[in-house]
Parts: C-alpha cells; structure tokens; sequence
C-alpha cells in the first residue's frame, strides 16, 4: 500500500498498478482503491490495509491481562471480576464486556500462549512444533530414562508401584535392556540395565554392544560418579539434556507412553488417576500381580515390541529386523569384563587379614582368600547389594574372587527386625517407606524380588534388643508417684506444693512451725526477694 501511495505521489500510479495489487491481495480492484483513499488520511490504514476504521481503537490484550490470565489460571471471567475491581479502586480503566474479553484474548494470544497460561509449560508445549532428528545407525545413540509403572504389583503383600529402567535404540527402536526394581530405582538399576542392553549373549540377545552417546535427562542416577565411571570405562559419551526439555529424548518418551496404552492398561491393579486430585476406584476383590509374574509379562512385552511390533517408521519392519539389518560395525564387550567396568569402585587399598576383609564395619570372607592374609586388595560393589564384594588386585587390575559377610543373620532374624522397624514406623504416625526406605534389587529376569540389606546376627541381635527397651521405656510413667514434700525451709509454688505427697504423722508439727516466704510469717525482705525471684528454688 505504501508502495501504492509512493506512485501516486510520483504522478506515475495506474489501473495497471491496483489491478495487479487487487490480483496479488485477492480482493477487487474497488477494495484497493477504497483503501488508498484510507491511507491518504490515515498513516494506520496503510500500515493495515482493509481494516475497519471502528475496530482501529479496539480492545487489546495488554502485559496487565496476560498476567491476571496467569494468575486465574486461564479463567476469563475472573480476569475480569479482578478488572472492574481494580477499576472501582480507580487503578485503572473500566474493561469491556466478557463477550468482548474473549474475543480479544483470542485474536492476541496465540493457542500455545493461551494453553501455557493456564496450564503452564507443558501444555504449551503442546503446541509447539518438533524437528526430528534423523535416525541414524544403530548404536549411535541410546536413550533412557526411568519410569514408576501405574500398576500396583503384590510386592511380599505390600502393594508397590514398580519401576522400570530401560535403554532404547534411537535408530530402530528396539530396546535394548530394561530391569526393573519393586522399590525407588538407584544407581544400582541403571547399572543392570546397561549389563542387559550390552551383552548379547541370552537371555539379553542378540541385539546389544556399545553404544556411541547416551542421551539421560539430568536424573541423578544418571549423573552419579559409579555410572559415570561406568561410561566412561566403556568409551561412551553421556549428553545431560536441559531440565524440562523431554522432546529432546523423544524416542525413550514415546515408548513410556507406548508401554502404558498399550500394555499397562490391561493388567489388573491399573492405577492410573483419571485427573489431578481424584482417585481411581479399584474393585474391593481385585487381585494384584505378584512382582515376579508382572516381570514375567513386562519382558514378554518388550519380547513382542523388538520382534512384532511394526512401528509405522520403519515401514513395515519389527525394530529387531531393522536394528539387525543395518550393516554398522559393533562394539563388543564379554560378560565378565563388563561385569568389573559396571561396578563401584571403594577407592582404598585394604590389607587382607586372617579375618578376611573388613568393608564398612563388617568382615567379607571368600574360599579363595585362604594362605592370602596380609596382601593388599582392592573392592569393588554393586550399590546396595552389602551381601558381597568383589576383591581385585591393585596393581594389576586383575580379579581375586568374591567375598561374602560373615555371619549374616538367619531369615527369622531378619523378619523379626522389619516387623519391629514396621511397629516403630507406625507409631510415628509415618509411611514406612518414608521412613526406612526398602532397597530392591534392580531385574533383568522373571524372579522374585531381592532385598539388598544384609543383617549379621550381631546387628539383629542389638537391635532387637534397643526395641525391646524401648517397650519399656514407653511403659514408664513419670507423674505415677508424686514428689515428697519440700524441707520447711525452702519456698514452694502453690502449684508445686499441690501436687507433693502428704507429710507423714511425726513431720506435722514441724510443718505447723512458719516457713520463710509463706503467706502469714513472710517478712517483706521475705516477701520481695518471692516476688522477684518466682521460683521456689532454697536460699
């Protein structure tokens, strides 16, 4: 339009000219002669042409609007309950009408904007729009994460959430290793399902080697030094992506996306929340999974997800198909060698006495260490697993022999112990997961789950031994016998002296003898150091 008017400020503007802006804008050539008529009068028509002269002074959304939006949560009529009120405080100009409200809000906000002020970032989100990365080749890059399955599973008859720890392929998909822990995931359950994504030997084959990069989302199982050793010891480069970024590892989302709609929904004990703050309604005579057959079925699923599942970009191929297909070299690793890089490093050089090896208070003995005392050894560990250690040695590296702990306690002592710990944790009035956390050993097989804290007799022993002390302690009952009374000559506050026994028949006559500081003999030198001092401590 300004290009329009400039011409005919020239001299040099034709029908020639508006014809081929009407052709260009896809309006009539009246239309662009009305607004050149507008735009001679008016800088702001030309900046828009078209636009009606009454809507040029219109209501728009200001920073004022958008941060009551924020505020209510996206609620209009609020926003402009909370307008008119400032209005009538004479904070501000009167709004428009509701109707009006809206129609604004709507021609100003965008609806990833809209979305985001009332639900924050993650529906806005959802209207953004996503790169993809190219696939690449397998073992370029893997991704993982973990995730609280929204299935109550009978976990030693208490019902527990398990979670699941898995590395997915982000070339063809497959996964690669999963384990899955009955309690909270630790270092200990990333570590395991790198062994399964790794070892192509069975049960875990035949995909696996090592990867090139592993992309995590800042999790502090992650990012913890053993798993990091871990990585670095096996060559693989670790991306922490930014926080609240999920897109960015889209591969191992889609899949804890894909493993609820498609698998978890259908198992009994479902306990997904149908929306924020209302809780979903199981059958009374519903019966969970035990912990073991909800492994069994997880691994069977993910069986049928790298061998059956045609995901529609690979068109037409199971992600084991094209993961085996594509002809990159791979990065192989043995079990056994694989089993060292993937443990905890102690950091000292220990000496092996006749007792063995004493390892966080507690001695580890192994067959092998016999005709071995008092040579220099070095620990390693799987977090939380105490029950064991494996011995190399310092200077070469090489491998000894497992160690395990001595007189570790029989199964009744240590049921004995948790019951006592379970009594104790409800007489707090606390969860018990809250307050001695339950270690579970991280699956990669069908099994029963494994509770990794190890008990020696000793420790049992002295522990139910605290319990049972305590018991008698909570029996004692300070105020049962009442304090004798005070000698005559100290100052007693009525409180006090209402509580205190009766003074046996020979002490009366002494009691009816005037005590300093009482009501009747209190001389006022008496009287003013009671009235300062107001304890009835003896002078």
């Amino acid at each position: 339009m300004r290009r329009l008017l400039a011409l005919r400020g020239e001299g040099k503007l034709t029908t020639r000219h508006v014809r081929v802006a009407a052709d260009a804008l896809g309006v009539r050539e009246r239309a662009v002669w009305r607004w050149l008529a507008a735009a001679e009068q008016d800088e702001a028509a030309a900046a828009a042409p078209g636009e009606r002269a009454r809507y040029r002074g219109r209501f728009t959304v200001t920073a004022e609007v958008r941060a009551l939006l924020g505020l209510w949560k996206g609620n209009v009529a609020a926003v402009h309950r909370e307008l008119t009120a400032r209005a009538a405080r004479g904070e501000g100009d009167p709004p428009p009408s509701v109707p009006t409200l809206h129609r604004a809000i709507r021609r100003d906000l965008t609806p990833g904007e809209r979305a985001g002020l009332a639900g924050g970032e993650r529906e806005a989100r959802k209207h953004d729009v996503f790169l993809s990365r190219p696939r690449g080749w397998r073992n370029q890059v893997w991704e993982a994460d973990h995730v609280q399955a929204p299935v109550l599973v009978d976990v030693e008859g208490t019902a527990r959430r398990p979670w699941i720890t898995w590395f997915v392929d982000c070339a063809s998909n497959t996964i690669m290793g999963v384990a899955i822990t009955p309690g909270h995931p630790s270092r200990e359950s990333v570590l395991a399902a790198l062994r399964a994504a790794v070892v192509r030997e069975a049960p875990f084959g035949p995909q696996g080697g090592l990867p090139e990069k592993v992309r995590v989302d800042r999790g502090k199982d992650f990012l913890s030094k053993t798993v990091a050793a871990a990585f670095n010891a096996l060559d693989v480069t670790v991306e922490d992506l930014p926080p609240y970024t999920p897109h960015l590892k889209g591969t191992v989302e889609g899949l804890n996306r894909a493993v609820e709609s498609m698998f978890l929904t259908a198992l009994p004990g479902y306990a997904r929340q149908p929306r924020p703050g209302r809780r979903r309604a199981r059958p009374k005579d519903e019966v969970l999974l035990d912990f073991e057959d909800f492994t069994t079925r997880l691994l069977d699923w993910v069986a049928w997800w790298n061998t059956s599942h045609h995901p529609e970009p690979l068109k037409g191929r199971a992600p084991l198909q094209a993961w085996e297909a594509d002809p990159t070299p791979l990065r192989e690793i043995g079990a056994d060698e694989l089993w060292t890089f993937t443990l905890e490093d102690d950091g000292r050089i220990r000496v092996l006495s006749t007792k063995g090896i004493s390892f966080r208070n507690r001695d580890y003995v192994g067959a092998w260490m016999t005709g071995q005392a008092g040579e220099r050894v070095r620990v390693r560990f799987m977090p939380h697993h105490d029950h064991r250690i494996e011995v190399f040695d310092p200077s070469t590296g090489r491998y000894l022999g497992p160690a395990e702990v001595t007189g570790q306690a029989n199964s009744e002592q240590i049921s004995a112990v948790r019951a006592a710990r379970a009594a104790r944790g409800r007489r707090l009035r606390k969860d018990l997961a809250a307050t001695q956390q339950e270690r579970y050993g991280a699956q990669t097989r069908p099994g029963r789950p494994e509770r990794l804290k190890a008990f020696t007799a000793q420790e049992a022993g002295q522990e139910l031994a605290e319990e049972k002390t305590a018991d008698l302690s909570r029996l004692a009952l300070p105020d049962l016998i009442p304090p004798a009374t005070p000698p005559a000559g100290w100052r007693t506050p009525p409180s006090l002296a209402a509580r205190t026994r009766r003074a046996p028949a020979d002490a009366s006559a002494a009691d009816e003898q005037p005590r300093s500081g009482t009501a009747g003999a209190s001389s006022p030198s008496t009287a003013v150091d009671s009235d300062t001092t107001g304890e009835g401590e003896p002078r």
